[in-house]
């Protein structure tokens, strides 16, 4: 018996570069957050720019494609789909479930397992540099107008950079999924063929979200009416083209366009009495936070674990080693530049005292924050 759904579930879409007979890791291509409402009987969806420059939680700044590129070369626990989630959560400060991540012969079988789409198609696409799967380029060419897709057009009208770089695809990518949830409803294909489904595109598709939960999900989906499905993207109006000391051209986000549209998109079941999780890590990442950690003890290992438990609450670690000494007994914060809300959450959390916060602001530094961790902090 499959456990009805009564929260709210987040999932990350993951659409990845995938070619036949490449190992891998490989960066997304594509990525939208979508989320059930099961009391709302409400959907949304938020398509998020591959190029956008954010923080990647233990790794620094980069386009949010290469965090799972990152999570799968540098054996992330949990692999690229977790760093991905992480990232996610940790940007636009939305609790991040489960992945769905799918390549594109995947992608391919499953339009055409529900026997294709039909796509109101806004404006013609006409791109003579469209990627081939031997690394060289094609010409494909969809008229506008209603247009009926197999797997193979779906993917190119999905994929193509023609037009307005990256946002118009994001807004073709939300309207193949909202075809193909209308194609499947259609259908009327039943819940239970959804195992049968899975396994059809094999290792084509993975995911975290147990196949109860997807089951369950899916019968909430069924009664979602089209017009309780809001969708949207970060798109240009909200972000600004930068050329990085690198050259690599990347989108800086203007955070707080960005969370309005986060708030207009998932608005929270109800008023929280105190600060959720959530809410932590986006003023966290609204500050920015550079964190060093050094170890000010003879416990081995101390400056790594802490590190990494930091870095899964959401703080940037930027660098962690060991103290000048390792006579500690109390944690001691050195603050360079003055981010209170990250201020208060470390004093807090490591239990410090006035006496154990310095003051001390510097532009030269590299790390806004320095950590001493002492005795206390040892198990």
């Amino acid at each position: 018996m499959v456990e009805e759904q009564k929260e709210r579930v987040n999932v990350l879409l993951l659409g990845i570069d995938q070619r036949v007979g490449e190992p891998g890791p490989w960066r997304t291509d594509t990525m939208m957050l979508v989320s059930v409402d099961p009391v709302t009987r409400s959907a949304s969806l938020l398509s998020i720019p591959r190029d956008l420059w954010v923080t990647i939680p233990g790794y620094g700044e980069g386009r949010i494609n290469t965090a799972h590129f990152i999570g799968d070369s540098r054996d992330y626990p949990g692999g690229g789909p977790a760093l991905a989630k992480k990232t996610v959560w940790y940007a636009l400060g939305i609790p991040v479930h489960y992945y769905v991540r799918i390549n594109f012969t995947g992608f391919e079988q499953l339009i055409d397992a529900i026997g294709g789409l039909t796509i109101d198609v806004p404006k013609r696409i006409y791109d003579t540099r469209y990627p081939d799967e031997n690394y060289g380029t094609m010409i494909i060419d969809i008229p506008a107008g209603l247009q009926p897709m197999d797997g193979v057009t779906a993917l190119q009208y999905a994929r193509s950079r023609h037009g307005n770089s990256d946002f118009d695809r994001m807004e073709r990518q939300q309207a193949i999924l909202l075809a193909a949830r209308d194609k499947a409803l259609s259908l009327d294909i039943p819940i239970s063929r959804i195992p049968r489904m899975l396994e059809l595109v094999g290792d084509s598709l993975s995911t975290d979200m147990p196949l109860d939960r997807i089951i369950a999900v899916a019968e909430i989906a069924k009664q979602i009416d089209r017009s309780n499905i809001r969708h949207g993207t970060i798109d240009g109006t909200m972000t600004t083209t930068v050329v990085t000391p690198q050259g690599a051209m990347v989108e800086v986000p203007n955070w707080d366009q960005v969370r309005r549209l986060v708030d207009e998109l998932f608005p929270p079941p109800g008023v929280a009495a105190e600060p959720t999780v959530e809410i932590d890590i986006a003023r966290l990442n609204t500050e920015g936070a550079r964190i060093e950690l050094r170890n000010g003890t003879l416990s081995t290992d101390l400056a790594q674990t802490v590190a990494n438990e930091l870095s899964d609450e959401g703080y940037m670690i930027v660098r962690y080693g060991n103290a000048d000494r390792f006579d500690h007994e109390r944690t001691l914060m050195t603050v360079h530049t003055q981010l209170d809300y990250t201020v208060r959450m470390l004093t807090e959390r490591f239990d410090l005292d006035e006496a154990d916060i310095r003051f001390d602001p510097r532009t030269d530094v590299d790390a806004d924050i320095v950590i001493i961790l002492g005795r206390d902090q040892v198990q």
